[in-house]
């Protein structure tokens, strides 16, 4: 019978991400003390990339598909579209006990496609980032402090080797909060991915200016520098809530440009009140 803790843990693409929680995981207290082996792969590294990720914590490099899923944990750290296609490649080559989990920025279709197949599944997301990718810009400190969504049911929870995850993530510092595929893809659509399509639209609406752009604007728009080849299965996995948002949001900006235009100071004054009192709180969350 397996050994329900967890002493092995695969990370399948190394970027951002899939590095930093590999550091966040690896010098957690919890991982010294369960003697946690690290193993990874990524398509894209080089000789050079794989000697400097072994020095930020891999412990082994592996390009034997078997001995890879040979884990008691998978966690897929690819584009989305990526990490769903690998879901059947460890159906047929990783042990029936392997829990597999994923960072991917969306949860509905890797969830439904992992049930479809038997796989022992649980989401996970970090609500952290950069406008940087690959391996270079990651860092063990940026998962510290940041909630991490994990995709499971009250059921899910309470099974041994989700419990151990949990543990793991907490030594790690990161703030657990758990919710349904369902929830996560529509609250992230709403205060992640409208966000990044915001100031993607508003730095091309504003071209003809951008020479003259101040400290201010580049703050509103820097999610822009985020690459397309990121955003593209994201977008497309969670089209219907995205798209939701932002009909809403049109709504919001035809109401506010109708009160400029009316002069309804009032009504601005109420606006820019409760935005104060908003950044507010979310400020206070930041350093709690």
């Amino acid at each position: 019978m397996p050994s329900p803790c967890i002493s092995r843990i695969s990370i399948i693409g190394l970027g951002l991400i899939g590095a930093s929680l590999l550091q966040a995981l690896k010098r957690s207290p919890l991982a010294g003390e369960q003697q946690i082996v690290f193993k990874g792969f990524d398509p894209g590294f080089s000789s050079q990339d794989i000697l400097r990720i072994k020095e930020l914590g891999l412990d082994s490099f592996e390009t034997d598909k078997t001995s890879l899923y040979d884990t008691d944990l998978i966690i897929l750290a690819a584009p989305v579209h990526t990490n769903i296609s690998l879901l059947e490649e460890i159906g047929r080559l990783a042990p029936q006990s392997v829990l597999v989990s994923d960072v991917s920025s969306t949860k509905e279709a890797i969830a439904q496609r992992a049930s479809s197949l038997g796989i022992d599944f649980v989401g996970m997301h970090p609500i952290a980032g950069r406008e940087q990718q690959g391996y270079q810009a990651s860092h063990e400190t940026l998962l510290e402090d940041k909630t991490l969504v994990l995709c499971a049911t009250a059921e899910m929870m309470e099974r041994q080797r989700v419990k151990n995850l949990i543990e793991l993530l907490i030594s790690a510092r990161c703030k657990v909060l758990a919710m349904t595929p369902h929830e996560h893809d529509r609250t992230v659509a709403s205060i992640s991915h409208l966000p990044q399509l915001l100031s993607t639209a508003l730095i091309n609406h504003c071209r003809d200016d951008i020479e003259k752009a101040g400290p201010g604007f580049a703050t509103l728009t820097r999610l822009a520098g985020s690459p397309w080849h990121i955003w593209q299965d994201i977008i497309e996995t969670n089209s219907a809530n995205i798209a939701a948002e932002l009909r809403a949001f049109c709504d919001e900006i035809a109401l506010l440009a109708d009160d400029v235009q009316h002069n309804r100071t009032e009504k601005l004054k109420l606006r820019f009140d409760s935005a104060n009192d908003l950044y507010t709180v979310l400020n206070r969350r930041k350093t709690q």
